[in-house]
């Protein structure tokens, strides 16, 4: 079972309540979910492909992450996330959006990491991601919504010239 802190749409931490995954989020409560673009100092961004038997199985996405567990601010969660779905320890992450989806009830924090690694050093999760690469911005760019589903992270890599 996993538990989460209830937030409310402004961020803030909402004392004495708390979400499990799977069970409905009362109206004007949301739970944190942080996102991690990783993009290699040669300018290349890693690209991982979903487990098949998750939803979106096959596609793309651009970022690690996940949920927040109880306890973790966004920041210690997005290091937790990137750790256990890509192998790398991120010495520094910078915060460069929040977004708001109030349908779901979810707060995203989305991060972006400079990795200076072996590109062969990713270490993907059982169950999460099946097979990564490496590619650069142009590659990125030209995905289509059928092979990539970070909608949110792309807007980053346009809008911030990522």
């Amino acid at each position: 079972m996993e538990i989460w802190d209830a937030y409310d749409r402004s961020f803030n931490r909402i004392k004495n309540q708390t979400l499990i995954r799977g069970e409905p989020i009362p109206d004007n409560v949301y739970h944190l979910v942080c996102e991690i673009i990783v993009k290699h100092i040669d300018g290349s961004y890693l690209i991982m492909q979903r487990d098949f038997r998750k939803p979106f199985g096959g596609k793309w996405e651009l970022t690690a992450g996940g949920s927040a567990l109880q306890g973790e601010d966004a920041f210690h969660g997005a290091l937790r996330e990137l750790k256990e779905e890509t192998g790398l320890i991120a010495s520094s992450l910078k915060e460069i959006r929040r977004v708001i989806n109030d349908q779901n009830h979810t707060l995203y924090v989305i991060y972006f990491y400079a990795a200076d690694c072996p590109k062969d050093s990713v270490l993907l999760q059982e169950g999460e991601t099946v097979a990564y690469q490496w590619v650069d911005r142009k590659t990125l760019l030209e995905m289509s919504g059928r092979e990539l589903i970070s909608y949110r992270e792309m807007a980053c890599i346009k809008e911030l010239d990522l």
